[in-house]
């Protein structure tokens, strides 16, 4: 959180010297935004260094060894934001007002998925758990192993998902940071939980088999703390945006982090407000192709209501809210899914 508090006030200087701000092309968005054009973009780079050093400096002050599972939802977000990156770079370095075309960009972000899917079922520690299981998970694994290359499909698609999800949701000031601050702090709760119950150190009734889950509570506590240190300049009225770099590279945190706990369906309803905000987007392009009319005034559903008249602020606020609720929910049927009946 020190670190990316104290390290945006100077890359937004950077950012500015240099002119590489927000281009909002006319039309593209609600007219309130136009205003936003200039502001200084790409500033996700923040978020990942400070998430790396934070995580760095916690295990050489406690001594405390690195986790593979650790360090692949690190090299997950790492290697999304880098995708992010280039197509920031060529919107503002190259003045190509759409970045990285879509099928490149999409290519990018399987290229990162498929590298963690593969190294996630491998890692073995001294109880034979790697990182990752080729089971479906909710709030633990289920159902028969799905295999090698079924398992690093069903990766994809959630990578793919997630961090397109938390893009979409980067539309206003500090919606997108907010809200997973929000999920992520769920995830420090649940690091924990399973730490206190895991079967090869705990033999609990509904122990959870997953193989560090108190270094994905570190990963998510380092991760949460730069998007805290980055939301005092990045919330209403934002001195700086994350850009592809930070919503890309959130995404492939919080994703990677349900994967190594084995929460990967109950991700569904932590992040329900990125799934609200993905259908919206989905239910428009679907009406308008099959009926030719539009279901929201714009897409994503945050910009409906700013065109409906909702101060930024207001939305702001309220989708935290509903984030919040999102999470609430989720930890109460995690809760509440290992209680003894």
């Amino acid at each position: 959180m020190i670190v990316a508090l104290v390290g945006t006030r100077p890359t937004i200087t950077i950012l500015r010297r240099r002119n590489l701000g927000q281009q909002v092309r006319t039309g593209e968005n609600v007219p309130a935004h136009l205003s936003k054009s200039g502001t200084p973009t790409m500033g996700g780079i923040v978020i990942i260094i400070a998430s790396l050093i934070g995580y760095t400096l916690g295990h050489l002050i406690t001594r405390d060894p690195m986790t593979a599972s650790g360090m692949l939802v690190l090299s997950l977000m790492t290697g999304l934001g880098f995708v992010g990156f280039l197509d920031d770079f060529l919107k503002l370095f190259m003045r190509r007002s759409l970045g990285l075309r879509s099928g490149a960009k999409l290519l990018g972000q399987l290229s990162v998925g498929a590298i963690f899917a593969v190294l996630a079922i491998h890692f073995p520690n001294n109880y034979d758990l790697t990182p990752a299981s080729e089971h479906l998970s909710f709030n633990a694994d289920f159902g028969p192993s799905m295999g090698m290359v079924l398992f690093v499909v069903w990766v994809l698609i959630m990578v793919t998902a997630t961090s397109n999800a938390v893009n979409l949701t980067d539309g206003l000031d500090g919606l997108a940071a907010g809200a997973s601050i929000l999920v992520l702090a769920a995830y420090v709760l649940i690091g924990n939980w399973q730490f206190r119950n895991d079967c090869p150190t705990n033999l609990v009734r509904n122990c959870y088999n997953v193989r560090d889950p108190l270094d994905a509570a570190v990963v998510a506590a380092v991760v949460m703390g730069a998007c805290l240190g980055f939301l005092w300049w990045n919330g209403p009225p934002a001195k700086i945006f994350m850009g592809d770099t930070g919503a890309l590279a959130l995404g492939g945190a919080l994703v990677g982090l349900a994967i190594i706990t084995h929460t990967e369906l109950l991700l569904l309803v932590l992040g329900g407000l990125f799934v609200t905000i993905t259908m919206s987007v989905v239910i428009q392009v679907g009406s308008y192709k099959l009926r030719h009319k539009r279901v929201f005034k714009i897409a994503p559903l945050h910009h409906h209501f700013e065109m409906v008249g909702w101060p930024e602020s207001t939305i702001v606020v309220r989708f935290w809210l509903i984030a919040a609720m999102f999470v609430g929910l989720g930890l109460g049927i995690f809760y509440i899914s290992w209680f003894p009946s």
